[in-house]
């Protein structure tokens, strides 16, 4: 049984259906330690399977891009000239283009099967004014002109029923009767008895009520007799055995726009449509109803700034209203709520992950909403093309990266890319008896064995602190925190860093007190964190350094803590085009601090040395470090300082060879040694260690001394005096 709403399970214990065990990276069984309950004992060893650098690279390959600004966007076309998802989206009622919305309400008290009335000619004659036809009306007229009767079958919000009506306009009838939606297949021919145009909008169709030709057939023979014409409009469906629907794609969200300024103000059509807001507006995908919308607004437009303002926030309006509606619907289903919940956790991600961990999301719900009876589900469900409809998303085929290499994956993304953030946002702060579910559940994904999984778990609890910081701290985010296993700690120190990246408040100066905080567990988190900050926003590098050095003018408690600290340390060393600046900061903490904060430096700075990987600080200094003047100095300065203490210099030595080996792949890294490792010479100490070195070290393969190394001998050796 779940606990009551707003209440926080005890434990994040394993539950039935529950993720198998984490795997490492080297594919070695994670802890399965509870995270919540297991936190007494000392301090454990430093884990290498869990090394800062590698927990870098795992937050930057599965973060969602608009939290690192990632400007590219996902789309374009799928795999077949299919794309799913194109028209999709739900509101409430079929809107009329010329800003009127008529709602259904089925199964309505009163009405009866066969109820019908006239359309009122003057809403037609309004419609007909503003309507954008669309790639397929034309078509669908000739269909409906030579038979009498179509079926157009469309998505959510497509405009179709407004085209049902111009499809009959267009034909000359004299009137135009709406059909009840409760009207059965068999019954409906029995209900065209009178000339004219009939509409039969949104018919609700399943196994037990398909629509089939011969109940097409009998109405057609019907029609003939009458001089009539019908239009039956459905959502894309399985359940019309023998009949050919009509495909309707709706126009062009411009085209709607165009058409309703043509109408309230044709003179300043396209002066309105060249404002910058309207393209902003027109680069996400919209549906007729939202074009509508936006036109009524643009039409509005009386050249002030505020009502510029409000055309620029039109389309994030529009995405809090769609979230609402789709959160506070109570015909939407709670499994529909889960996948919407799970997309946008999953959002830019493959499809199958958000299928998944939706089921689990809906157990959750399921245990909250009915603690008596055990959660049951469906093995078989909607298919992909329909969930994303009503979510309007899309998928396409694109090429994941893995571990062994690029491989195909359905991925599926929202249409309009704030809807992520608006919904988890709208889940936790409109609906707070929900938070026990989506509490367990991203416990759940924070204990998964996938990388991606992991990390977009961080992903959504940073959107969660940045909406309600202290509810999140105390439900998720210090429960990790504070766990011994070492996986919900890098969830935690993920949590807080993308959480300061969205401008959540006091997340910096959280950090620095926990480097300080009575648990390790707590000062383990912040000091990861301050690493993986640093260089998504360098100009917190050097706030986050003097952070860790707090730390080590204390002491470490640990010998894994001091590793922790020189991991993240190096970190700060990764910050893009800044890091002439974190340099400067690690000079001035050689000479104007304790001696423990002078080893971190020098700890830290060959720590980042040694390191060949693309993006490491040798490839700075080789592309563009050297031509920095102070920056040098500087690095020329913590190298020498390190290669002479006597502490450093047997790391310090293994780091040059790093540089060396860069060297021997990379022109711009030779020239930058040549002209380094005079610098570093300034005793004759110094002079006959790199010679020592130089002469010693083996290849990378473990052959004899490279030839990149006998070359730079040449550097070190004294120039031979004149005679």
């Amino acid at each position: 049984m779940t606990a009551a709403p707003g209440a926080v399970p005890a434990s994040d214990g394993g539950s039935p259906g529950a993720a198998p065990p984490p795997q490492s990276p080297h594919g070695q069984p994670a802890s399965t330690e509870d995270p919540l309950t297991d936190t007494a004992g000392s301090e454990p060893e430093a884990d290498g399977l869990h090394e800062a650098r590698a927990a870098q690279r795992e937050l930057f390959a599965h973060t969602p891009g608009f939290f690192l600004g990632d400007e590219a966007r996902f789309g374009g076309s799928a795999v077949g000239g299919s794309q799913h998802g194109v028209s999709g989206g739900q509101v409430g009622g079929d809107v009329y283009m010329g800003g009127r919305t008529e709602h259904h309400y089925h199964g309505t008290q009163g009405v009866t099967p066969d109820a019908s009335g006239e359309i009122p000619r003057e809403r037609i004659e309004e419609l007909a004014t503003v309507f954008a036809d669309g790639p397929a009306f034309a078509s669908a007229l000739k269909r409906l002109r030579e038979e009498r009767v179509l079926v157009l079958s469309g998505a959510h919000a497509t405009g179709r029923n407004a085209a049902a009506l111009m499809l009959l306009h267009r034909l000359g009838v004299p009137a135009v009767h709406a059909l009840s939606p409760e009207t059965t297949p068999a019954a409906l021919s029995g209900l065209l008895t009178r000339p004219g145009g009939y509409v039969l909008r949104d018919l609700p169709l399943s196994r037990n009520r398909p629509l089939r030709d011969t109940h097409l057939f009998a109405a057609r023979d019907q029609l003939v007799k009458t001089e009539g014409y019908l239009v039956v409009t459905v959502e894309n469906s399985p359940h019309l055995p023998g009949v050919t629907a009509c495909p309707w794609t709706p126009p062009p969200a411009e085209d709607v726009v165009r058409a309703l300024l043509s109408r309230h103000r044709p003179a300043d059509t396209e002066a309105l449509l060249a404002l910058p807001p309207v393209a902003d507006f027109l680069a996400t995908e919209r549906d007729p109803a939202e074009a509508a919308a936006f036109a009524e607004a643009l039409a509005a437009y009386d050249g002030s700034p505020e009502a510029l303002a409000r055309l620029a926030d039109f389309g994030q309006a529009a995405v809090e209203k769609q979230c609402r509606d789709w959160l506070g619907d109570p015909e939407t289903g709670l499994r529909d709520k889960a996948f919407l919940i799970a997309l946008a956790v999953f959002d830019q991600a493959p499809y199958v992950l958000a299928a998944e961990l939706a089921d689990q999301l809906f157990v959750q719900f399921e245990q909250l909403q009915h603690p008596d009876r055990p959660p049951t589900i469906p093995v078989f469900g909607p298919a992909a093309e329909d969930r994303l409809l009503l979510a309007r998303a899309h998928g396409e085929i694109r090429q994941e990266q893995t571990d062994w290499g690029p491989v195909p994956q359905f991925m599926a993304a929202f249409r309009d890319e704030r809807t992520p953030r608006v919904l988890l946002t709208e889940v936790w702060t409109s609906h707070p008896s929900a938070r026990p579910a989506v509490v367990e559940w991203l416990r759940q994904l924070a204990r998964d064995g996938r990388p991606l999984v992991r990390t977009r778990a961080a992903a959504a609890a940073a959107l969660l602190a940045a909406a309600d910081l202290p509810s999140t701290m105390a439900l998720l985010v210090d429960r990790w925190a504070t766990a011994r296993a070492v996986g919900a700690r890098v969830t935690a120190a993920n949590t807080l860093t993308l959480a300061q990246l969205l401008g959540a408040p006091v997340v910096l100066r959280l950090l620095t007190q926990w480097c300080n905080d009575g648990r390790w567990e707590r000062r383990w988190t912040a000091i990861r964190a301050l690493g993986l900050l640093a260089p998504l926003r360098p100009d917190l590098a050097g706030p986050a350094l003097d952070a860790l050095a707090s730390r080590a003018r204390v002491g470490a408690s640990s010998q894994a803590e001091q590793d922790n600290l020189t991991e993240s340390a190096a970190l700060l060393l990764s910050a893009g085009q800044r890091r002439g600046e974190v340099l400067a900061e690690f000079v001035r903490l050689l000479y104007r601090d304790t001696p423990a904060v002078r080893d971190l430096a020098l700890a830290a700075f060959v720590r980042a040395c040694d390191n060949a990987e693309e993006g490491a600080l040798v490839g700075w200094y080789a592309e563009s470090g050297m031509y920095q003047p102070d920056a040098a100095r500087d690095t020329a300065t913590l190298w020498r300082t390190a290669l002479g203490d006597r502490t450093h210099t047997r790391p310090a030595l293994n780091a040059l060879q790093t540089w060396v080996h860069v060297a021997a792949r990379r022109t711009d890294a030779a020239r930058a040694l040549e002209l380094l490792l005079p610098a570093l010479v300034v005793t004759a100490q110094d002079r006959k260690r790199l010679d020592h070195e130089l002469r010693t070290m083996r290849a990378e393969d473990g052959s004899p001394r490279p030839p990149m190394a006998e070359h730079l001998l040449t550097m070190v050796q004294p120039v031979p005096a004149a005679h």
